[in-house]
């Protein structure tokens, strides 16, 4: 796979990419990650793919039926210089496909001195610039933490480097609001829609004296952290049930 060096996402980040995990030529959660990335191409004013192009990019990538993790990149294609769209713009697919491999268990991580950017244009979306999580993985990297938890400029808690956070406070399932900044991701949602978790503005305070933490992904689903900035949390069974229902969901027989 090569890119022209007048391609947009090269020069500027001017694109969108979606993360998706595929069991047997199957990727359950793919309607969800579709929406996401066909609102985000609204929202970007980028012409989008017809769905069946996508799938069939996806697909391509996929030699046989064992368990694969696919970026599709999609891209605002080529131009002249300078950050001015051409006229009409001519999006290219790229797709591109690795073995999944499961990790280990989260057992520590980090909270990052990095904060997120306040842009609410561009809040939700799993656009190409992230230098931000660049910057924060190599923060985990030197305190050999397996993650790092991210605040914005006002103080409030967004995510993980590479996942949604969820906490449980007081009985209560909450996720970070992510309407300023952040990535509203796949198994974010699928979580959202499956158990009673709600969204919330949360501070650092309030995670660090919660009684659970899960950090979320569309390929790993749903994970515990066991050990922040010193405290350790126990084997939790809600958490358990959850990624019960999560390889359940990946490798139930299509209908």
């Amino acid at each position: 796979m090569s890119v022209p060096m007048d391609d947009r996402a090269l020069q500027y980040g001017d694109g969108l990419f979606e993360t998706l995990r595929v069991e047997r030529r199957r990727a359950p959660l793919w309607s969800m990650h579709l929406q996401r990335l066909l609102n985000g191409c609204e929202r970007l004013r980028l012409p989008g793919p017809a769905p069946d192009a996508l799938w069939s990019a996806v697909c391509d990538e996929v030699p046989d039926d064992a368990s694969y993790v696919v970026k599709l990149l999609l891209s605002a294609g080529s131009g002249p210089r300078g950050y001015a769209r051409p006229e009409p713009v001519a999006v290219r697919v790229y797709a591109q496909a690795a073995p999944l491999a499961e990790t280990p268990a989260l057992r520590s991580a980090i909270w990052c001195e990095l904060r997120c950017a306040l842009q609410p244009r561009l809040a939700g979306l799993k656009h190409l610039n992230r230098l931000e999580q660049v910057l924060a993985r190599m923060e985990c990297q030197d305190a050999s933490a397996d993650e790092g938890l991210m605040l914005d400029h006002e103080g409030r808690v967004i995510s993980a480097t590479t996942g949604n956070l969820l906490i449980r406070c007081g009985g209560r399932w909450l996720t970070p609001r992510l309407d300023a900044c952040g990535v509203a991701g796949v198994a974010r949602r699928w979580l959202m829609q499956s158990f009673p978790i709600s969204e919330a503005t949360l501070t650092k305070a309030e995670v660090d004296t919660a009684d659970c933490l899960v950090i979320s992904n569309a390929v790993h689903g749903p994970r515990q952290l066991l050990r922040l900035a010193g405290r350790d949390y126990a084997a939790d069974l809600e958490v358990t049930e959850w990624r019960r229902c999560w390889r359940q969901c990946f490798e139930a027989d299509p209908a």
